[in-house]
């Protein structure tokens, strides 16, 4: 466990997990072991949603791809690169071609390792700011590399009376419940609010769209994300892809509590 710490801010994070965000005492961040989800922070890359019903391979340059749903780098583990008081640096590094094993094999899925025909990098940072928390990832790999991004954090509610404002629209949590498990798309858009008992903003970089989830009343997964996977038909998920036109690419989002 890595604990970061400024003034009444304090970060947990296990093995890159982000597991805690306490500020004066609240926390933001959804709890293992409670009702929603299993995790509290993941990455999609370099697919975002399902691929089953495309038999589980993605159209690339180089031929299809086998991927499960939100890609393979969730079945990675992170290294720790470097660790001070306000700041930590993980890493993750794909080999080209590499079997990942697939932990949905064989309940969830009929594929049992995955894979990606491009080699990268994939380093993720957190810090804590004077009023926030950033986290940052940064991209490196082979020039013309196809990918996507999103960033898949789930919040901790504390009230009945949760309202998320994106721009001039202000959606209810049960509209993001009643949209089920495709996620409700919130595009073109860099900046979201969540109003809550101590409630937050999130401000991102690179992404351009964000999606939200939850089957839950006391969680909501706010995900910056580069594209929205259910625009298309799972056979065409390529369409969204992003493609690594430098030597690296850089994404950020920035936490920052109400209180």
């Amino acid at each position: 466990m890595v604990n970061l710490e400024l003034h009444n801010q304090t970060v947990r994070i296990d093995a890159g997990e982000l597991v805690g965000y306490e500020v004066g005492g609240h926390e933001y961040i959804h709890q293992k072991g409670s009702p929603g989800w299993r995790n509290s922070d993941t990455e999609m890359f370099p697919i975002i949603g399902p691929s089953n019903e495309a038999n589980f391979r993605i159209t690339t340059p180089r031929g299809p791809a086998v991927q499960d749903q939100h890609g393979l780098l969730r079945e990675m583990e992170y290294k720790l690169v470097s660790k001070a008081k306000t700041k930590v640096d993980f890493s993750k590094k794909y080999v080209s071609g590499t079997a990942v094993k697939n932990s949905k094999f064989p309940a969830k899925s009929t594929e049992e390792y995955l894979s990606w025909p491009y080699s990268f990098e994939f380093q993720k940072s957190y810090e804590i700011l004077e009023k926030g928390l950033k986290i940052q990832f940064k991209i490196t790999g082979e020039e013309g590399m196809p990918f996507m991004l999103g960033y898949h954090p789930a919040f901790k509610l504390h009230s009945e009376n949760v309202t998320i404002q994106a721009g001039d629209r202000t959606i209810s949590l049960q509209e993001v419940l009643d949209i089920g498990s495709r996620a409700l798309p919130i595009l073109e858009c860099e900046s979201i609010a969540l109003f809550d008992n101590g409630g937050l903003s999130i401000k991102t970089e690179g992404f351009g769209n964000f999606m939200l989830w939850t089957e839950v009343s006391n969680m909501l997964c706010i995900e910056p994300i580069s594209f929205y996977p259910y625009a298309v038909n799972q056979e065409e998920l390529h369409t969204g892809f992003l493609k690594l036109d430098k030597l690296e690419r850089i994404f950020s989002v920035i936490i920052q509590p109400n209180i």
